[in-house]
């Protein structure tokens, strides 16, 4: 069956809770501040919420051939309601479209959470790029770093809020294969390309890289470290445009492009080796 027959196909709802546990877990995998987070999760818990119903469009019968080659291209969230720690919520999923170039299609994928009184916590949009067959042409090999390998990982503790157009303060962030795995485990996402290395290299990549949504998450702090409150981020879009590897040290960057009073738009990278890795934009709420 053709991936663009599935076009509108949906997924759940099925149940999602916002555990401690769960929580303690991703904030750990990711790197941020577990002192602020203890009654709410941070925002890019959303990756956890995704990866509940993601499993079951990956594993549908007639998506699962396409997923030999599986990258995630870019992804939306539009935070409504903050991740109150302990509710109960449900998740839905669905295919809004597919396109498909040779033998690869992208193909994008919609989310929502909402609470037990119907009101929406989540809205979310992926893009992912699926395939049947391995890249005709394969980048060199490149060999796996020690396990625990990993370069300056810094903790994103609160900060002052820059002016319009001056930079955010860099933020040093790292990963480990290990933390590939603590991070799988920690939002499900365990697309092999992130913890094996012959898997990474049917998809045409060097070797095992780190995850989109982790980037993402690090992203998500520069904007989290800005303000002290439950809900900080309105939107965010996040571009994967090149991969990392398990061990290599990327920054975040990012400068202040609009601000009100009450929202800033953010540009924000996560480079490494002078190459962007991650770019997006997204928008805080400063009170």
């Amino acid at each position: 069956m053709l991936l663009e027959s599935l076009t509108g196909r949906a997924f759940g709802p099925l149940p999602f809770r916002v555990c401690a546990d769960k929580v303690a877990e991703y904030v750990l995998a990711t790197g941020d501040d577990p002192d602020r987070w203890t009654r709410f999760a941070p925002p890019g818990f959303a990756s956890v919420a995704l990866f509940t119903v993601a499993p079951a469009f990956l594993g549908d019968r007639d998506v699962a051939p396409y997923t030999r080659v599986l990258v995630h291209a870019d992804q939306t969230f539009r935070w409504h309601l903050p991740w109150l720690i302990e509710e109960p919520l449900s998740v839905r999923g669905g295919i809004e479209r597919v396109r498909t170039r040779g033998s690869a299609s992208f193909v994008a994928f919609s989310m929502t959470v909402d609470n037990a009184a119907g009101e929406r916590v989540l809205d979310s949009g992926s893009t992912f790029l699926m395939s049947s067959e391995s890249p005709d042409v394969m980048p060199g090999e490149e060999l796996e770093p020690a396990v625990e390998n990993r370069a300056r990982h810094d903790l994103p503790g609160l900060v002052p809020f820059p002016a319009v157009a001056e930079p955010l303060p860099t933020l040093a962030k790292s990963a480990s294969r290990f933390d590939l795995v603590r991070y799988a485990g920690a939002t499900r996402d365990w697309n092999p390309i992130h913890f094996d290395h012959i898997a990474a290299r049917a998809a045409g990549l060097p070797g095992m890289v780190v995850h989109g949504l982790l980037m993402a998450a690090w992203a998500s702090q520069a904007g989290t470290r800005m303000v002290d409150h439950h809900l900080p981020l309105s939107e965010a879009r996040f571009r994967f445009r090149a991969p990392l590897r398990p061990g290599d040290q990327a920054a975040v960057v990012g400068v202040v492009e609009t601000d009100d009073g009450r929202s800033a738009g953010l540009k924000v990278q996560v480079v490494a080796d002078e190459i962007e890795r991650v770019g997006a934009t997204m928008v805080v709420r400063k009170a």
